[in-house]
């Protein structure tokens, strides 16, 4: 684990360094993953605080809600003004539990600054598979498959 916060640490302070004009936010996970204690203590390990912030709910399905609890809870455990995003792109309504293509999730709000973060972002492509599982058995991961676009608009 150590190994992996070595890499991320070196990430994080070449993307403060080189890439001044850009926000960058490190990925802490869903709202129910890890306690906004240890996610703070591990943001904290690869120095987040030179970044912008970090980053909730990408490619996953919890409620924009549950979200932004959760990033106000990492926030306070970390005793910063950290900005957070959270990805909107299939969370319109919220997680049942399963993670790969599952029926019945819908798009959530449109990208836009605010909504409790400091942007609503559409991070994963609407449509884009989780992998060859849920409504979408014969769609590899990472390829669009419109179907699940369309299951996304309607909410199937």
């Amino acid at each position: 684990m150590e190994y992996l916060h070595s890499l991320l640490k070196f990430a994080v302070n070449e993307l403060a360094t080189k890439a001044t004009n850009t926000w960058t936010y490190m990925d802490a996970g869903n709202a129910t993953w890890i306690d906004a204690a240890e996610m703070a203590s591990r943001l904290q390990r690869v120095e987040v605080g030179k970044i912008r912030g970090f980053a909730l709910n990408t490619s996953n399905f919890y409620t924009t809600e549950q979200s932004v609890t959760k990033g106000n809870a990492i926030r306070a455990a970390l005793n910063s003004t950290a900005q957070f995003v959270i990805d909107t792109s299939r969370n319109g309504n919220g997680s049942n539990g399963q993670w790969c293509n599952p029926a019945g999730r819908k798009l959530g709000t449109p990208p836009q600054t605010g909504g409790g973060a400091d942007m609503l972002l559409w991070v994963k492509t609407p449509g884009v598979s989780d992998g060859q599982c849920g409504v979408a058995p014969s769609t590899p991961a990472g390829q669009f498959n419109p179907d699940l676009a369309v299951r996304l608009i309607n909410g199937t």
